[in-house]
């Protein structure tokens, strides 16, 4: 019988654990990854594939949920070292893959100075050697299959995959982020594509999926799916209305960013709950600009 394996690795972003994992999908015969990270991380990324037994000519799978940059930037350095690999995407997000001077741009808009040192070079991916997935298609990876689930919300080229015999989803970011040893979930709503209406909608997909596992990229695996996917839900929510009200009053992004900040930590601290662990996954600057953005472009204040 064919041993499959399903293991997290942790890229230690900027030296920090627990921030962007990716997850390595092996049978013996070929291996996947499912998130890849940024390209500040890619070598960390192939050592830790090799000390687990893999060589890298195995790897022929490389999946990405959506194509921020903690999630999918490296993709295309990594092609160059992975000669075996294929990449996979959503079709929203391909083109920037190919030609990535947007997505940087964006990026670029958020990030500034710090872009080198938190995501490294940005690759392009050859077009050839990139697949698109769409919604409802299998991926047949690694010795299991993979079912490809549009969930908006977060952002329009998002994917999740179901690993259809084990229960694992690999959720990228429209589950959330959560540290491990933690019920805490955080919402990650950067701009520009936040949109709350979606989000609830991909949500209610993933209820009506025979998840037994929710595997984030920020951070780690979990089980309690029913409960931590409502606790998702209401804070999304939650911070959709606080923000709304700041944004009524005409407040500005400094200070809407503090009182968002001053709100989600007091919660976090009744939990007793570390808020800066949370920060490298989802910092309340880019979640304060996503509502932001979601909110004055909604009421007509864009």
């Amino acid at each position: 019988m064919t041993n499959l394996r399903t293991e997290l690795i942790d890229l230690n972003f900027l030296g920090y654990p627990l921030a962007i994992a990716a997850y390595l999908l092996d049978d013996g015969h070929e291996a996947a990854l499912v998130e890849v990270g940024p390209t500040s991380t890619a070598e960390t990324l192939l050592q830790e594939v090799q000390a687990r037994g893999v060589p890298l000519q195995r790897v022929r799978h490389l999946i990405v949920t959506h194509i921020h940059l903690d999630h999918a930037g490296a993709l295309g350095w990594l092609l160059q070292r992975l000669p075996n690999a294929t990449a996979y995407v959503h079709p929203v997000g391909a083109p920037h893959l190919v030609d990535p001077s947007r997505l940087i741009a964006s990026a670029s808009r958020l990030y500034g100075e710090m872009m080198e040192r938190l995501w490294g070079e940005v690759v392009p991916v050859p077009q050839e050697r990139l697949q698109i997935v769409r919604d409802g298609d299998r991926l047949t990876v690694a010795g299991r299959t993979l079912l490809a689930i549009d969930t908006p919300g977060h952002a329009r080229h998002h994917h999740v995959y179901l690993d259809e015999a084990t229960g694992i989803l690999f959720a990228g970011d429209i589950a959330g982020v959560r540290m491990p040893g933690t019920t805490y979930v955080r919402p990650p709503t950067p701009p520009p594509e936040l949109d709350v209406e979606a989000w609830q909608q991909s949500l209610a997909k993933l209820r009506s999926l025979p998840i037994r596992q929710l595997a984030l990229t920020h951070f780690g695996l979990y089980e309690d799916v029913a409960r931590h996917l409502d606790e998702l839900e209401t804070r999304l929510l939650d911070w959709a209305q606080f923000t709304r009200a700041l944004i009524e009053q005409g407040v500005s992004d400094a200070e809407l960013i503090q009182q968002l900040r001053d709100y989600g930590n007091e919660e976090m601290r009744t939990q007793n709950v570390n808020p800066s662990s949370y920060d490298l996954g989802a910092g309340y600057e880019l979640i304060a600009l996503g509502y932001a953005r979601y909110w004055r472009k909604k009421l007509g204040l864009a």
